[in-house]
């Protein structure tokens, strides 16, 4: 006898399900000429700017061997390029290439509408069980966030009131900003929620234990230009890396939908988060005097990111 053997034969049918439903047996992912395994290489490489193989081995669990046939089928297609690491010689970094990154921008558009069609019957309510859900499964089976103590998920309902709540009560305790910076959090969150586009933004709920412990979102500006918006963490989550967990998502979904430079507000106060800003790569680009908050001698910045 199995050892719990209805959880077993539970998670089993959902393997069959969800391996049917994303195509996961067939020849070719969404009908392209790449596999399940190769298109997802080619996201962990699309989505960040120069990565070694050893990190993707190890966000995918694949096989270094088997890895490393499809990075030189890659290559022979034209769609990846290696160069040797500026922090290690000994190592290699592998990049996108302009036809690598059509290919993948028309996977990631075929992948959004067969994700699209999967939920299209489901209600507000159903998707908003369907997303606590899935990540209920990512916290319970082990997933690499979960590893580190938390998970990232989008927004929901009730979301935007503990955002605009937490910044307020933070940076009131951290800082003596008063009631007109969470005034303005609250009318921020409300746009960003009210006007939210799946398509172009994105947004990042960190939960831990079952609180909500961290945010960020990503707003469009224009057709080449995206904003980071409201990234915080809880002093309770400090230490986990949570932070540059959330900026890095937010940079990567910004460059796989094909925006070409990212622009952030903060203030030069914030200097954990403006470590975190310029280890990414954005540079400051100007910055003025701010009494808005009721903190005296504030100065905003406005730093941008090439993507």
């Amino acid at each position: 006898m199995v050892e719990n053997a209805a959880t077993v034969a539970a998670v089993r049918r959902f393997n069959r399900f969800y391996t049917r439903a994303i195509g996961v047996l067939d020849k070719g992912h969404l009908g392209g000429p790449y596999t399940l395994a190769e298109s997802r290489v080619l996201y962990e490489i699309a989505s960040r700017d120069g990565v070694t193989p050893g990190f993707i081995a190890a966000e995918t669990g694949l096989d270094p061997g088997y890895l490393s046939r499809i990075v030189r089928r890659f290559e022979r297609d034209g769609l990846v390029a290696r160069e040797r690491s500026l922090n290690d010689g000994r190592s290699v970094v592998l990049r996108i290439t302009e036809p690598g990154r059509d290919v993948y921008a028309e996977l990631h558009r075929r992948t959004l509408a067969q994700v699209q069609g999967l939920i299209a019957g489901l209600g507000g309510a159903e998707r908003e069980r369907l997303e606590t859900a899935l990540a209920d499964v990512e916290h319970l089976l082990g997933g690499s966030q979960a590893d580190r103590g938390y998970i990232l998920r989008p927004h929901r309902v009730g979301d935007i009131g503990w955002v605009t709540q937490a910044h307020g009560v933070i940076y009131g305790r951290e800082y003596g900003w008063d009631h007109r910076f969470e005034a303005l959090v609250a009318r921020l969150a409300a746009d960003l929620v009210e006007n939210f586009d799946p398509e172009r933004e994105g947004s990042w709920i960190a939960e831990r234990a079952g609180s909500s412990v961290g945010c960020i979102f990503l707003q469009r500006q224009d057709d080449k230009t995206a904003k980071l918006r409201l990234l915080l963490v809880d002093p309770a989550a400090r230490g986990l890396g949570l932070g540059r967990a959330l900026v890095d998502a937010c940079v990567a979904r910004a460059r796989a939908i094909g925006y070409q430079e990212m622009t952030l507000w903060t203030q030069s106060i914030l200097t954990a988060a403006r470590a975190i800003y310029q280890a990414v790569g954005f540079e400051l680009e100007e910055s003025w005097p701010n009494e808005d908050f009721g903190g005296y001698g504030l100065t905003s910045e406005r730093w941008r990111l090439k993507l």
